[in-house]
């Protein structure tokens, strides 16, 4: 496990903004909107993506209860739609039942980034979040944007891979 430092410049995703523990039904229903616009606009999109924070800074991240954690949910896009695309592919993809209104594209960028792959269950991301910190502070780099996870394997995959990054900046000297 090495983390490495990357360079990740702007990308387009559907996006569904949330709270919720990860599984429950709000997040679930959250993918299941994202995966229906994506579906009614060719279905090149994914790998399904995450952005996560607490608003809780009382304490670590990993303290707060799940159902307070807030998350991004994100599908990449191959390219910026046409303007007008993704709205018809909400009416589209209105018959799944899906809560497809929540759906919106955005373009984000992160910049310089420390990521780590992790590989094993979800419940073990701890060690490998460890790694990373460790590797910042080696760096002189801290924490510049959201927790971000990158799900290279189907949730159900026994043996879940899972990019972990993290936007930084160099702290100040």
């Amino acid at each position: 496990m090495t983390p490495k430092v990357v360079h990740r410049g702007p990308v387009t995703c559907l996006n569904v903004t949330g709270v919720g523990e990860p599984g429950g039904a709000e997040h679930v229903s959250a993918i299941g909107a994202l995966y229906a616009v994506a579906a009614a606009m060719g279905g090149l999109a994914g790998p399904l993506e995450g952005r996560w924070w607490v608003e809780d800074t009382s304490r670590p991240p990993l303290e707060v209860p799940r159902d307070q954690w807030r998350w991004h949910l994100l599908l990449p896009l191959p390219d910026v739609p046409e303007p007008g695309t993704a709205e018809a592919a909400r009416e589209r993809a209105r018959a799944s039942g899906a809560a497809v209104d929540r759906v919106q594209v955005v373009t984000f960028t992160e910049g310089e980034c420390v990521e780590l792959l992790h590989e094993g269950p979800y419940s073990e991301e701890k060690a490998s979040l460890d790694v990373m910190e460790a590797f910042m502070a080696e760096h002189g780099l801290v924490p510049n944007g959201l927790h971000h996870e990158i799900y290279l394997t189907d949730f159900t995959d026994p043996r879940p891979r899972t990019m972990l990054r993290q936007p930084v900046a160099h702290a100040a000297g």
